[in-house]
This record gives structure tokens, sequence and C-alpha cells, in this order.
């Protein structure tokens, strides 16, 4: 196993839109290299409590290693934040964190396919323990209308068309077993020409969220984690791509709408008043500072969000 190493971001604003403090209890959703999880047990000494959990076991190793000179003060699993209120009880939370997307260490291991930067097996699973479909898996197996979509709902690539229809025809001689081998023919099929960005990028993030129904873990876990806060207890979210920031954002703001609606679309003339359950804190959400992206770049395209849980009346 590799040296996991990941380097938190914003990590003061974190702490501070949590308000770690004594007694407090917490979770952290996407454990990574227990760098935030730290700074929240730090903030709450001498006896606030932790949760962790995670779906890669060697995040979970490194955190737990990372963790342990706060002795009896945490407790981690490997899971998805999805199913943290199968442990956790409901309304006994004062603060939950979830840091979206892939870490630092997953990109940067070429065994766990994530990036193209260095050539590995096409997997990008971040559960290791060998159950569901790889990102080869969906590459050499989803018709091109269906491939098509993906790279063009999930990655936003104007070419999606273009690169699935060649995907197809080339794999019929040659299946896609390592990333720099798929990162080479799209980048055949849509030469760089110049532009900041490597032409496979949108594709590999798009195989990345499929490979790991990520959008379906962010709607469902945003709202299980919310479950578990108490009044006054705050919900941070860390998105690095739009697609997750939208959800983010949607479901943020509905919970702190003081009206439901029926239907497919808000209209005024459906709209049943209620009590908003939430109340967002930061409403455009944070950003790194540049002193942080001096020393962190792939902090870039971070932004944090902030619901804190209001009583019932």
């Amino acid at each position: 196993m590799s040296l996991f190493s990941h380097q938190p971001v914003l990590l003061t604003e974190v702490v501070t839109s949590l308000q770690p403090k004594a007694h407090g209890r917490y979770l952290d959703g996407t454990l990574g290299g227990g760098g935030h999880a730290s700074a929240i047990l730090e903030a709450s000494s001498p006896d606030g409590f932790l949760y962790g959990c995670d779906r890669d076991a060697e995040a979970l190793a490194a955190a737990h290693d990372r963790l342990k000179p706060y002795g009896d003060r945490f407790k981690t699993r490997q899971c998805n934040f999805t199913e943290a209120d199968r442990w956790i009880a409901p309304r006994s939370l004062d603060g939950v964190l979830l840091d979206l997307g892939v870490s630092s260490h997953q990109l940067d291991t070429p065994e766990r396919g994530f990036s193209f930067q260095k050539d590995g097996p096409l997997d990008m699973r971040m559960d290791q323990n060998g159950t569901g479909p790889t990102a080869a898996d969906l590459v050499n197996s989803l018709p091109a209308d269906e491939l098509a979509d993906l790279f063009w709902k999930l990655g936003d690539e104007r070419h999606s068309r273009k690169i699935a229809r060649a995907i197809e025809t080339e794999r019929r001689n040659r299946p896609f077993t390592t990333t720099g081998q798929l990162a080479q023919f799209i980048e055949r099929i849509c030469p760089r020409r110049g532009a900041p960005t490597h032409p496979a990028t949108r594709c590999f993030q798009a195989l990345r969220i499929a490979t790991n129904d990520e959008l379906t873990s962010v709607q469902d876990g945003l709202e299980r984690a919310f479950r578990l806060l108490i009044p006054g207890g705050r919900l941070a979210v860390i998105s690095f791509q739009s697609l997750e920031d939208r959800i983010v954002k949607e479901f943020m703001r509905r919970e702190a709408r003081d009206y439901d609606f029926e239907g497919p679309e808000d209209h005024p003339d459906f709209r049943h008043p209620r009590h908003p359950r939430g109340k967002e804190l930061v409403r455009k959400g944070l950003v790194a500072s540049e002193s942080e992206l001096d020393t962190n770049p792939r902090a870039r395209s971070a932004r944090l969000r902030v619901l804190e849980r209001l009583p019932e009346p």
C-alpha cells in the first residue's frame, strides 16, 4: 500500500463553520486521510467525539493512524456516507462534514485508475472490495448512445457522441483496459490543439461519477446526514464540480424555504406554507483563499456550503 497523503481543503473554513465544541458529536462522512477529522477533534477538546467513514480502505487505515492520539474519542467504519444512519442515531450530532469527490491520493495512485497522468488499470472504484463494475466495464460494454449520454450528462463533454462512436468501433478489436490507452485514444479523436486541459478530462470525470454512482450518493446522503443533526447542528459540504454543487445548493435552499409545492416546478399557486427546516449560512458558498491556492492548487474548484438545522415549531 502506498503512503496515503491528502491535503484537506478549506480546513479553516470547515472548522469555523462547524464550530466544534467540547461534548459535541460529529461525523466526517468522507474521512480521507483524516485531516478535517483531526482538526474537528482538536477544536472539540477535551471530550468531543467523532464518527468517521470512507469507502476507501486505504484512506480509512491512514485516517485511523492519524487519529490515534485522540484515543477513544473517535470511531470509524468502512462504508458510504449514505449508510451512516445505520450506526449513528438520528438527532444525535452537532455537525456533519461531507467532502465530496476524489482525493489527491486516489488521483496520484496509478493503480486506482482515477487519473491518466500515469498509466494504470481503468478501474476508478472508490471501494476496493472488488464489487461493482469498473470504468473499463462501462467503456467496453455500454452502447454508444448510452456512453455518449454519460459523457455529456456527467462530464459536459461537447464531443460526447463523436468520442462514444469511436470507442464503440475501437473496442471491437481491442478492449480498453488502462487509463493511458483510453486517454491517448480520446486525444487522437479530439486533438488538444493548445487547450489548457487534456481532451480526456471530462470523459474521465463522467466515468468516475458513473462508476461510483456519486450523484445518487450525494442526493441520498444529504437527506440522511441532515436527519442526524440536532437543532442547531450544522451540515457542511465541500463540492468540486458543478453537478454536485447544484445538488447541494438545491437541497439546502429547499430545506431553508418556508413552503413546499406540488408538481415538478415551483409555482406560487401550488405552494403550501411550512416552517423552514434549515438556515443557509453561506448563500453563495465559500471558496479557497489565494494563500491556500498557492500551496494546494487542487482547491481551486472547491466550494463549501453550510446548512444549520432549525428547531421544529
